[in-house]
């Protein structure tokens, strides 16, 4: 999708630009590993996940579609055919929701172990994903019992969230049906 595929709504990011609040992030690290090799985090916005990730000692290769002043490369679009060079051992994001699908494949396709999207708990629902889900390996889908607090481009802070998300986890190995936890 380029930047002008975008729609924009009043109070609303029109990149859908939501930084993930750090425990987020820790709270998937806490559940998963990715061993070995390069994480890419293709829609790395402030690098919120990238910034927990290195803490962790993780490698971490950043990128985004709109320059926001962090990530090696800018101004790229992960949704658009890429050259085998952005290959990656895994792949975490928070990508944006109104592309989540596309987001989705195209980490299939250049992750070779993991993929963990943080996207909202609706994702799960629509007769369009559901071929997506029956032949992609989706290994675990983690809930959050409490809603995340997001705000339009990182600005202000919510008093709470409105929107339950969950991060869904892929595993290239993984052959059986996917399990559902929770986070509290």
């Amino acid at each position: 999708m380029s930047k002008n595929s975008f729609m924009t709504r009043k109070n609303v990011d029109e990149y859908d630009f939501y930084p993930t609040p750090d425990f987020a992030t820790e709270a998937l690290l806490a559940r998963e590993t990715f061993r070995g090799g390069v994480i890419w985090e293709c829609a790395c916005g402030n690098g919120a996940i990238s910034k927990i990730l290195k803490a962790h000692g993780l490698q971490v290769f950043s990128s985004d579609l709109i320059d926001r002043g962090y990530g090696e490369i800018r101004n790229l679009d992960f949704t658009q055919e890429l050259p085998n060079i952005y290959k990656a051992t895994h792949i975490i994001t928070n990508p944006p929701f109104k592309i989540a699908k596309p987001f989705v494949e195209q980490a299939l396709n250049m992750a070779s172990g993991k993929v963990a999207m943080l996207l909202r708990l609706a994702f799960l629902e629509s007769a369009d994903r559901y071929n997506l889900f029956k032949t992609t390996p989706l290994k675990t889908v983690y809930v959050f019992s409490k809603r995340l607090t997001m705000s339009a481009k990182g600005e202000g802070k919510n008093k709470g969230g409105m929107i339950p998300f969950a991060w869904f986890v892929w595993e290239h190995e993984y052959n059986g049906k996917p399990f559902i936890e929770w986070i509290l």
